[in-house]
């Protein structure tokens, strides 16, 4: 639908047509990507047409849709512009930060300024999707100490150890660590082969695969070594206090009470402390408070803490994960 004869409206008094030139036909191949697969779907998601025409592109429809339409599109050609690449992912979050309006300066870290903003890790820069995970990055960068609470696939883990990463390439913090419960989920530990190292590494892998997605293998095994990165269950944090680190504990809603109130209390001077959790997934055994429903009923009142909320309007994985989430969500009804 993107290149070829436009089909004549069938009130053409409705429609309009909005005409944008792009100076620079290598970035305009780019920006509408390979069989205009691009065009095709922001054309889907606001039903639009969109034709080209030289170096023009031509939007039909709506006022409205149409106006939106052009501004994804110099929003992504603005990327082309500065270097960047243009995938799915990078539309959708045109869509996603609606306009992207850059918020009141005030005291706000200078990468916040201009609306747009993106983590810089070492192998590569990760950009928030959503209004919440944007929200969620900036409160990570002003609290030493934040919640992210929501759904799965919202970005809550990989958005903490992103930042945790720029903490410690700017030399911020002096360490990152980050931790898990190593609750059992269907399986016993003690029924997995191997060390206790073997047996827990399991739980810990999605921890591994971030840090991997932001720094190179041999950086990342050399921090390892020097102790500069440590991975752990939770239960290895007792008797520790975490000074000029950034520590997240993942999974939080698998924690108790005194797990919960432990790893708290480990915050060291000079340090970040982030907790991420989905109350729907829930392994404690029957009758066993989480202590991250406790924590987010205790500490709420405490301004210095910043919490943040996701829901299935968040999710940046498939998206039949929303879907799905949504399904449980309507099943379960209100909380």
């Amino acid at each position: 639908m993107a290149i070829g004869a436009l089909t004549p409206p069938q009130t053409p008094t409705a429609l309009g047509e909005v005409l944008i030139e792009f100076p620079d036909n290598r970035l305009l191949i780019d920006l509408c990507g390979e069989y205009d697969r691009n065009l095709t779907e922001i054309e889907q998601k606001l039903s639009v047409q969109i034709l080209r025409r030289g170096n023009l592109l031509a939007i039909h429809g709506e006022p409205d849709t149409a106006k939106r339409a052009e501004q994804v599109l110099k929003a992504l050609y603005a990327r082309l512009e500065a270097g960047k690449a243009v995938e799915a992912g990078d539309i959708d979050r045109e869509f996603r930060m609606g306009g992207d309006e850059a918020p009141d300066a005030g005291d706000q870290l200078e990468m916040f300024r201009g609306g747009k903003f993106e983590i810089k890790t070492r192998k590569k820069p990760v950009e928030p999707r959503t209004e919440a995970q944007k929200a969620y990055v900036q409160s990570l960068f002003e609290h030493e100490l934040c919640f992210g609470i929501g759904p799965a696939g919202t970005g809550k883990t990989y958005l903490a150890v992103a930042v945790g990463v720029t903490m410690f390439i700017q030399g911020h913090v002096d360490r990152i660590i980050l931790s898990r419960p190593a609750v059992e989920a269907g399986e016993k530990l003690g029924y997995l082969p191997g060390d206790m190292k073997d047996k827990v590494d399991p739980y810990m892998q999605p921890l591994y695969d971030a840090l991997n997605d932001f720094m190179p293998g041999k950086q990342l095994q050399k921090m390892f070594e020097e102790k500069r990165v440590e991975i752990a269950p939770l239960a290895f944090m007792r008797g520790r206090t975490l000074s000029n680190a950034f520590v997240l504990l993942d999974e939080a809603q698998n924690a108790t009470t005194m797990q919960m109130k432990m790893f708290l209390t480990r915050l060291g001077e000079g340090s970040r402390m982030v907790i991420t959790g989905d109350r729907s997934q829930v392994d404690l055994p029957r009758g066993v408070t989480s202590g991250l429903a406790d924590a987010e009923r205790l500490l709420k009142p405490i301004t210095k803490i910043g919490f943040n909320y996701f829901t299935s309007k968040d999710v940046v994985r498939h998206p039949l994960v929303a879907a799905i989430i949504e399904a449980y969500e309507a099943d379960a009804g209100p909380a």
